[in-house]
């Protein structure tokens, strides 16, 4: 059974978020908390919490240090932000602090049920939105978290690899990246296969936020 803490201090989104991940997600216990006191005293008090699902206005909150030690303190828990806010830099800042998801507030129910499956699946979530941001070569993306694809997996991936990884964090499709690295395009689809399933990720949009400072280093 799932165990996962809803925090939010709109009891009424709580009660809507309780009820649409009851409805999509099967053996799920749901806890709710007003503060992020309340998260705290939540995830000491059971054994293991699988998810928590934090506002990011949530009193006493967004803070990184404050953020950065309860990730420390419950590695074995998965944290991920909901929020109104769906700017570029809120979801970056909150995946660099080592959040594994950020779900937007005005997302559909489906949605934010697929968010949560994804999250509780081990794999980082962002929304769709955030591929309309992602930057070029001139914005690096310095995104720490604390999943299984860290800095080891990036590090595993081949020369060619991380050529077609910085080319897909650009946005550039499978063609492109074949005429660019002069390759087959059958080949480019093979080496995304690869970065995804090393990197842990979905999509080219999750590859991307997890590049970090070594982007135009390696």
């Amino acid at each position: 059974m799932y165990k996962i803490v809803i925090a939010d201090d709109h009891g009424l989104y709580r009660r809507g978020l309780r009820l649409a991940l009851t409805a999509g997600i099967e053996d799920v216990e749901i806890f709710e908390a007003a503060c992020f006191d309340a998260v705290v005293g939540l995830l000491a008090e059971h054994e293991r919490v699988n998810l928590a699902m934090l506002d990011l206005n949530m009193p006493g909150l967004f803070t990184q240090e404050v953020i950065g030690d309860v990730l420390a303190a419950y590695p074995d828990t998965r944290f991920a932000i909901v929020s109104g806010n769906d700017s570029r830099s809120e979801i970056l800042t909150a995946l660099n602090v080592g959040l594994h998801g950020y779900i937007v507030k005005s997302q559909s129910d489906d949605e934010v049920v697929l968010a949560v499956k994804e999250i509780l699946a081990g794999r980082i979530y962002v929304p769709a939105l955030l591929s309309r941001h992602l930057g070029t070569h001139d914005q690096v993306l310095e995104i720490r978290h604390g999943s299984n694809a860290g800095a080891g997996a990036l590090e595993r991936l081949t020369s060619r690899q991380k050529d077609v990884l910085r080319l897909m964090a650009d946005g550039y499709s499978n063609k492109e990246i074949a005429r660019d690295l002069d390759i087959a395009e059958a080949t480019t689809k093979i080496h995304a296969a690869a970065i995804m399933r090393e990197l842990g990720v979905r999509n080219r949009t999750e590859a991307a936020v997890l590049i970090k400072t070594w982007f135009g280093t390696v």
